[in-house]
């Protein structure tokens, strides 16, 4: 499949991406609204966390920014083909199962990291501009997963260079980092925590961390790892979002704390 990809011309690399990303944000999109919404509800296994309404407009508004996303990660592609291309990166061959799993554990981690680092950084004065779109959603969606400005999803889309510079990685395990960067994407968008505790701890805990995120803004900056905002003190209170959401639904205390 590595041999594929690199032979294509740049126009077919460019399509290809696009469809890719359009059946990743579509499928796991999808997936998650059935069961956050369908499912997970029907057995009584876990709660919605921010109870406030998402109107109309704000899915059109999320649909329209993913689409532009879809398309700068699509024709975005051809960065890492270019550099298979000209050599200044490269495949690993034939590499054993416990090489590709190490591998998509390192990208995992990598992910992380790098996703803390770019999104606190769009939260400087500087930057804070080309992350608002993404805070115009208030309540967190499936479908504002991919809600970007254009330069947030060029600098999130930025994810496999470095390490593609530094190792020659398994075709597999670069194909894996996309899907699981979307999956746990979608699982902090997703305004459900599917967990029998609340709160839910550790990588459970992720959906109501971003949900807090949405709600205030500043703090919990990572994403399924809380490591690197207890590292640099910028995790949010779980009664900090409370008093915001009473003053839109009416009611007192929420279950956003309980």
């Amino acid at each position: 499949m590595g041999e594929w990809f690199i032979a294509q011309n740049a126009l077919t690399v460019m399509a290809v991406g696009v469809a890719f990303f359009t059946l990743l944000y579509a499928g796991t999109g999808l997936l998650s609204v059935l069961l956050s919404r369908v499912v997970l509800p029907h057995i009584g296994h876990g709660r919605r966390l921010d109870p406030r309404p998402v109107t109309g407009e704000q899915l059109r508004r999320e649909l329209r920014a993913s689409a532009s996303s879809i398309l700068i990660f699509g024709i975005g592609l051809v960065v890492p083909w270019g550099l298979l291309r000209l050599g200044w990166a490269g495949l690993a061959v034939d590499p054993p199962w416990w090489q590709v799993a190490i591998e998509i554990g390192v990208l995992f981690l990598w992910n992380e990291l790098h996703f803390y680092l770019n999104h606190r950084l769009l939260h400087t004065r500087p930057m804070r501009r080309f992350h608002a779109m993404h805070h115009r959603s208030h309540v967190p969606t499936p479908w504002s997963t991919y809600a970007f400005h254009p330069v947030e999803a060029a600098m999130l889309g930025s994810v496999p260079l470095i390490p593609m510079l530094l190792h020659d990685f398994s075709f597999a395990a670069l194909m894996t980092l996309p899907v699981l960067s979307i999956a746990l994407n979608n699982l902090g968008h997703s305004n459900y925590e599917a967990s029998r505790d609340a709160p839910a701890r550790g990588w459970l805990g992720a959906s109501r961390r971003h949900h807090l995120h949405h709600a205030c803004y500043h703090g919990n900056y990572g994403f399924l790892l809380e490591v690197f905002d207890r590292m640099f003190g910028s995790v949010i209170p779980l009664d900090a979002a409370d008093r915001n959401i009473a003053r839109h639904t009416g009611h007192g205390t929420t279950e956003v704390s309980r």
